[in-house]
Order: structure tokens, then sequence, then C-alpha cells
């Protein structure tokens, strides 16, 4: 009952944590245009700076994060959840002040400062902690209702914003954000690998009585199924050590290669998409809220209620296919939208693509021990963050390319195109490792036969 509280405590940090910083997006392209363009509905040097900011924070969060997972692992996760929970709040704080160009660019600053502390170390603590408390066969649905907390976050600051002025958009986030730093402070446990939780048998989903005779068992279990790191000296992980974790196991890399293409077609989506959705249809705030509406929706039902479901019927990998399948038709659908509803109905999709990432992390969790889940997951989200250093690079120029008029041929959703061709490279991996493992599996069920 204890551990279920926790992590109820702890889905309400991370709904108020994505309520605050989702909030500020569908106003954030316009106070930007405003600061840099003002005027104007195209602006090359707004879309650099955007890739800018994104480049250096994925640049800082490939090295910051497997190291705060790392420091969770001996440390507990409270301790090391609190600086991004709290950094955050400071450059929603400036813009809350004033959002004149001197503003901006302090705003834009801290905001790179807070992303490398934030950008993938929330979400990995938050999947340790969650990984700290579930056994493994429910995790995959304990990973989706954290991302359908997250999404539901997501939806409910973006309905806040549709309905709020610009200047008191960033007021109302601040004051959230420091809501939630408050609430992780005074009500969510530690945790840590001290105190892990990996039996099934006591998983507070199941809310099964039999935990304390499955207790003495679970430390041995964890033992027999998770594959080990090789020590490693020093209290910081080294690159080599990473290397090692991520090459360690099938599994592992597979979901590494997965990660990568997925995020650079993820992060390609997101710095093209806001701008060229403003240059094709001429939207705004308000269209950028809406969609952002049907985005979190679909993310938060299919979380909340559809994983939930299937996963344990159909398992993690089967999810990871349908997923990447779903992003795939998503992003095409963006790059080739001819009227302004398209990108409405594209964004339905993410009822599939929602999949992704929780269905990775569940694979990821279940092939390291339990006291690698936070390096493990770190790892990963430094795969994501590296993914999203390229994606600005490939995506920027492409993006204002062809966006200005010295483009070579009339096709303003080129970049996203290409975006949707990184995350069908995912989608092949995924295919090729589940056949790959079918086959893996026919040959032992082969040999067990003969030997019988």
């Amino acid at each position: 009952m204890k551990d279920l509280v926790g992590l109820g405590h702890l889905f309400v940090v991370a709904f108020l944590f994505h309520f605050s910083s989702f909030m500020v997006l569908p106003a954030i392209t316009d106070v930007t245009m405003e600061a840099v363009c003002p005027g104007r509905d195209e602006c090359s040097v707004a879309i650099y700076l955007s890739g800018f900011q994104n480049a250096i924070t994925g640049l800082g969060a490939l090295v910051v994060t497997p190291i705060v997972g790392n420091l969770s692992d001996k440390y507990g996760r409270k301790a090391l959840m609190t600086l991004p929970v709290t950094v955050a709040i400071l450059p929603l704080f400036i813009l809350a002040c004033n959002r004149s160009e001197v503003y901006f660019y302090a705003y834009y600053v801290m905001k790179i400062l807070a992303g490398i502390f934030c950008e993938g170390s929330i979400h990995c603590l938050l999947l340790a902690y969650v990984a700290d408390h579930v056994g493994t066969k429910r995790r995959a649905a304990a990973f989706g209702l954290l991302s359908g907390v997250s999404a539901a976050g997501f939806l409910s600051g973006t309905l806040t914003a549709r309905f709020l002025a610009t200047s008191s958009t960033f007021q109302v986030a601040a004051a959230v954000g420091a809501a939630g730093a408050i609430y992780l402070r005074a009500f969510v446990p530690d945790s840590g690998a001290a105190v892990s939780f990996h039996d099934d048998a006591c998983d507070p989903l199941l809310q099964d009585s039999s935990c304390s005779s499955a207790a003495s068992s679970s430390a041995s279990s964890d033992e027999e199924l998770s594959p080990r790191l090789p020590p490693y000296k020093g209290v910081l992980p080294s690159p080599s050590d990473m290397v090692a974790l991520l090459t360690g196991s099938l599994t592992l890399s597979t979901a590494a290669m997965i990660t990568f293409f997925y995020s650079l077609g993820e992060h390609g989506l997101q710095t093209a998409l806001l701008y060229y959705l403003k240059a094709q249809f001429g939207y705004s705030k308000d269209e950028f809220a809406n969609l952002m509406l049907i985005a979190g929706a679909a993310g938060m039902i299919s979380q909340l209620t559809v994983m939930p479901i299937f996963a344990p019927i159909v398992g993690e990998e089967m999810l990871l296919i349908v997923g990447l399948l779903g992003g795939c038709t998503h992003v095409f659908l963006y790059g080739i939208a001819w009227s302004y509803w398209v990108p409405y109905f594209a964004a339905a999709f993410i009822i599939l693509s929602a999949f992704v990432h929780p269905s990775i992390r569940t694979n990821v969790s279940k092939s390291v021990g339990s006291n690698e889940q936070g390096i493990a997951q770190g790892c990963i989200s430094g795969i994501s963050s590296f993914a999203s250093i390229l994606a600005p690079l490939i995506f920027t120029p492409l993006t204002a390319w062809f966006l200005s008029e010295t483009t070579p041929f009339n096709f303003k959703g080129f970049s996203i195109m290409v975006a949707g061709f990184c995350t069908l490279t995912a989608f092949v991996i995924s295919i090729r490792m589940r056949a790959a493992r079918c086959g893996v599996s026919e040959k032992v069920s082969l040999v067990q036969h003969e030997q019988a």
C-alpha cells in the first residue's frame, strides 16, 4: 500500500511538471516571432534560434542525463529529481515578468541551461522510480500510465493556455511549476536501488496479499533474470561503461538504435512543424493550441486506457511495432498536408505512436538489474538527446530553405517528410528485431526438443 501511495504522489508531480512545461508551447512561437521578427509570419532567424537551442540542450543532456540517472541509483530518486523540477521554473518566471526582446533573450539563455538539466533527466528519473516499485510483468502498463499522466498534464496545460492571455499563461505556468517542486519535497517518498521493488507478487498495481511470503525471493530472481553490468571504478560511469551497457544484449542495442532514429524523426518534426504550419496555413497561438489538444487527448487516451489493456496481452514488442507504424503515418500526413484540417487529422494517430516510448523503456527496464535502472534509462535518454542535437543541425536549415523564396521546388513540408523517413527506419529495425527474436526462439525450442 505504501508503494501505491508513493506512485500516486509521483504521478501528481509528473502531471504538474508537464502541465507547466507544455502550457507555454502554444504561445512561445508567437513570442519568439514578435521578439525577433515583429510583424512577420516567416522568419529564418527564429527558426535558427530554435534549432540552436535544441542542439545545445541536447548536447548538454547527452552528458548530464546518464550521470543524473547513475547518481539516483546511489543516492535515491527524490534527491536528484528535485534539481530538474526546480530549475525548470526559472525560464517561465522570466517571461512571466515581461516578454520584451531583452527578457526574451534572457529566457532563451536560461531555457538552454534549464533544458540541459531537465530535458531527459526528469523522464529518466520518473521511469526509474516506477521501476523501483512495480514488478516486471506489469511494468509496461505502469510506464504507459506514467506517460498517460504526463499526456494529461500536456492536455490540461494546453487547454488552459487556449483560454488565457499570453502574459497570464507564463505566470500560471511558473506558479504550477513551483507547486510541483513543493509537492515533490513534501509528499513523494524517496526511492533508490536499496528500496527497489521487483517481485510481481508484491506489485502494488496488482494488490496481491502474498507480498510478504514472496519478498525473500525477489533479490535472487532479479539476479537471475537481469544481466549485470561490469562493475566500474569511481563515482561516475565512463563512456566505455555506457557503451558496455548498451551493447550488453540484443535488446539494449536494438532499443538504442530504435530510440535514435525515432527520436531523430520526432525532434526533426518538432523543429519544423510549428514554423511550417504558420507559413503554410497561417496557424497562430489558438490553432497551435487546438492541434496540441488533439495530440494530448490522443496520447492520454492511448496510455491511460489502451496500452494498459493490450500490453499484457500482445506484449511491448508488438505495441512498439504498431506505435512506430502509427508514428510514420502521422508524420507523413503532416508533410503532405493539403488543407488546414489535415494536421488535426494527422495528430489523431498519436493514439498509436504513444506506444513507442513506454514500450522501449519497458524493454530496457527488463534487461538490467535493480541497481542499474537509473543509468540504463539515463543512457537511453542520452541517445534521445544525441538525436536532438543532430535534428536541429539537419532540419533547421532544411526547414528554413524550403520555407524561403529560394527553395529549389515548391514543397514546404519536405523537411517533415525527411523526418518521416527517419521514423520509418526505426519501424524497419523493430520488424527485423522481432523476426530475429522469433528465429532465435524457434532454434531454442528445436534444440530443447531434440535433447528431450
